[in-house]
């Protein structure tokens, strides 16, 4: 997945560092249990997940929230306790979000003792952007991040999130998710369904009628935003399409995109779990061989 520029931004160099990344992990997920300890390729798959955000140039910390003592365990197993905080969160969080929301105020005291030559008169819940990685992501490519967190620094909006262009063989499955876009780059809506609709077009010509958008599921957030996470009215749409999100815009908070070219796999599903493990067996298979 390649970050496209768009012009008016600043440079990764030029950009001041006030955010983290942080993966919210619930080891007994709904549709995959015990996904995140699953092996892909000889690595667990939260493993995968965290060597790919540690290779972000502009990640000053990368964050790990999960209810689970087996994950922080693991952690240390794999020799990254120092490298990556792990915060344990409450079971009952219904989505990533509502986790990492959960430890906000741990979060923003680790953004403090980062952040460097701060003369900022602003507060930490004001200044801080947090970087929701989701841990089944084994093959995210760190210059999202990247460009999430440059984006941040000329940003007005309060939640940026990564959208690329839908292949035709992708608009009507259920599994990728779907972004309206406005011309401006706002995101109307998210959808498990085609969006948008072309009346009175055969679906399988809708590509030709209609831009389409899939949605990478990693989020930007203002810190500010995560602390009304909790007074969010329950929402309807959420819990109907099954997509956090959608608790944002159902609250009158906007989300806008930020295009990149190409998805990145998460793994949701046995089938996708499968995908995951092929592409790591094909990619070991073809790699050249090291020099001698």
């Amino acid at each position: 997945m390649v970050y496209r520029p768009r012009s008016g931004q600043p440079t990764l160099a030029a950009a001041h560092m006030s955010c983290l990344v942080v993966i919210p992990a619930r080891l007994e997920s709904k549709r995959l249990p015990r996904k995140l300890l699953a092996d892909v390729g000889g690595k667990a798959l939260l493993l995968r997940v965290i060597e790919r955000c540690l290779l972000a140039q502009t990640a000053p910390q990368v964050v790990l929230t999960t209810d689970s003592q087996e994950i922080k365990t693991a952690i240390h197993a794999w020799g990254l306790a120092e490298q990556v905080p792990v915060l344990i969160s409450s079971p009952d969080c219904s989505s990533g979000s509502e986790r990492i929301a959960s430890v906000l105020p741990e979060l923003l005291a680790l953004n403090n003792n980062l952040i460097k030559n701060n003369s900022t008169k602003k507060s930490l819940v004001e200044s801080s952007w947090i970087l929701n990685v989701q841990g089944d992501q084994p093959f995210l490519d760190p210059a999202v991040i990247d460009a999430l967190a440059a984006a941040c620094k000329s940003t007005t909006a309060k939640v940026l999130t990564p959208v690329y262009r839908l292949p035709a063989n992708k608009i009507h499955n259920p599994a990728v998710v779907k972004c309206l876009l406005a011309s401006n780059g706002q995101c109307l809506t998210f959808s498990r369904s085609a969006l948008p609709h072309v009346r009175d077009v055969e679906p399988e010509n809708w590509h030709l009628h209609a831009n389409y958008w899939g949605h990478v599921g990693i989020y930007a957030y203002r810190a500010e935003v995560l602390a009304q996470w909790p007074n969010l009215p329950p929402s309807p749409l959420e819990q109907a399409e099954k997509l956090e999100q959608l608790r944002l815009l159902e609250a009158g908070i906007s989300i806008h995109g930020l295009e990149v070219a190409g998805d990145s796999l998460s793994v949701d599903t046995a089938a996708q779990l499968a995908l995951a493990r092929k592409i790591c067996s094909t990619s070991s298979r073809t790699a050249p061989s090291p020099p001698r």
